[in-house]
């Protein structure tokens, strides 16, 4: 989750605006970036209990050992909340998932650099403190009621508006946790073919990654819990968006979307006013009451825009969104994965012929069964294995092309290893996770906390 504007920018007085701050995004090819986002449960080792804010382990407290390391504090009403350092910023999602948000970076390797160095000074702090973090889809063993909200005045609102658009937001907010890969376009025309590849594509992801079999200390059913959570989170915000495959799509397209999903919040000098449900048209236009006296912003534009939550989400970059948390090697698989598909413009023509003639009615079908069967589901004839291992291939091709060495001569195409291992045996951690429990675990969770443990 974002943290609070800095900046509430240029008021706006047209729709022109909001359709220009998408298309000012456009980035020449040589100066595309790869940003790369991953969410942790923070858990006490003595008892495997996520931890609250506040405390002399809390995540409070996290924050504060972090500081040794250069990174800023960013304070809600006197609350460190987030932190900053150069382009990367380390936020809080609501029930206290650790996320770092890393800078743009030019390659795979340096990315994957930044993961080490941020898990290494997150593991010393955490050490001394006497807690954990853990890289999974969905809490293993927590209720709601287990855990406490973090110091955020998004999350009040939030989290009072959930409830009444479907029966697992809450369980969005504080139980879940994902990686995600930001990349950028060169034009509205790239952009709309790169939107239509990864969302055709993101239930592949989603199969791959996935690792949430387990809710409050038993099996679930699911492969991706996680995935599953978002199809009865908010209608009106999730969900496939058929407009994407339609001709004439663009930012103009999506703006008008965008307006059209409810708001949460308006924020004004440090508080966050409750606007739940509301129109951005209204406000806008100037007709909601509760923000008369404010005109709306393109700081207010921005923070809308982080308020939708598909598995593909449009900013000035696009977000792929449809992974589960987990280990270290499968944070940089993650972007890799993307980065293959969609940074070289032969593979990634090559990816839209693979998914062009998916119907979207197929599609949702595609994402319906996924969460439940992940790499077993049958889709168009084949099992979903047999896809993703056309599309890891496609990555590779993508990422060889790229030629981007580290100091060792060794190209991006290393990230793809644990990918590698999942289309061969066609089992994703998920798989494996159920496995252990029911043998050499013993139907137990607890030892998830050890060996997931970063």
């Amino acid at each position: 989750m974002s943290r609070p504007p800095e900046d509430q920018g240029a008021p706006i007085t047209d729709k022109a605006q909001l359709i220009e701050w998408f298309s000012s995004a456009v980035t020449p090819r040589s100066e595309w970036k790869v940003g790369t986002e991953h969410e942790k449960f923070c858990f006490r080792l003595s008892d495997n209990k996520r931890l609250p804010y506040d405390g002399p382990d809390g995540i409070g407290a996290i924050l504060a050992g972090l500081q040794r390391f250069g990174w800023q504090g960013i304070e809600e009403k006197g609350k460190i909340i987030a932190l900053s350092q150069g382009r990367c910023a380390i936020t809080l999602e609501p029930g206290g998932q650790f996320e770092l948000s890393g800078a743009p970076l030019d390659n795979l390797h340096q990315t994957c650099d930044e993961v080490h160095t941020h898990l290494a000074q997150v593991r010393e702090v955490c050490d001394e403190l006497g807690v954990g973090m853990l890289g999974l889809g969905f809490d293993p063993t927590s209720t709601r009621e287990d855990i406490t909200w973090m110091p955020k005045g998004r999350y009040g609102i939030m989290s009072a508006y959930m409830p009444k658009k479907g029966s697992l937001g809450l369980d969005m907010m504080k139980r879940t946790c994902t990686i995600q890969a930001n990349l950028d376009f060169e034009d509205e025309a790239d952009m709309v073919e790169k939107y239509r590849v990864s969302l055709a594509l993101q239930p592949i992801a989603t199969a791959l990654f996935a690792n949430s079999p387990f809710t409050e200390g038993k099996l679930n059913g699911f492969r991706s819990f996680r995935s599953h959570v978002w199809t009865d989170t908010d209608p009106d915000r999730c969900g496939m968006l058929p407009f994407v495959f339609e001709d004439g799509f663009g930012f103009e397209r999506y703006v008008d979307y965008l307006l059209d999903v409810p708001m949460y919040f308006v924020y004004r000098d440090g508080q966050y006013i409750d606007v739940a449900g509301k129109s951005f048209r209204d406000f806008m236009a100037g007709r909601l009451p509760e923000v008369a006296q404010h005109s709306a912003s393109l700081g207010d534009w921005s923070d809308h825009t982080t308020t939708v939550f598909q598995e593909v989400r449009l900013k000035k970059y696009l977000e792929m969104r449809g992974a589960d948390g987990g280990p270290w090697g499968r944070i940089c698989a993650l972007p890799a994965l993307w980065v293959g598909l969609l940074y070289d413009p032969g593979v990634q023509d090559q990816a839209w012929q693979l998914c062009r003639d998916w119907t979207v009615a197929e599609q949702e079908a595609l994402r319906n069964a996924v969460p439940r069967d992940g790499l077993r589901t049958e889709f168009k004839g084949r099992k979903l294995k047999d896809w993703a291992r056309d599309v890891v291939d496609l990555a590779r091709e993508g990422l060889r092309r790229r030629a981007r060495l580290d100091y060792q001569g060794i190209d991006e195409t290393t990230y793809l290893k644990p990918l590698d291992a999942i289309v061969e045996t066609g089992r994703s951690q998920a798989a494996d996770l159920i496995e252990a429990f029911e043998t050499r675990w013993g139907g137990r969770v607890d030892p998830v906390f050890e060996e997931l443990r970063y």
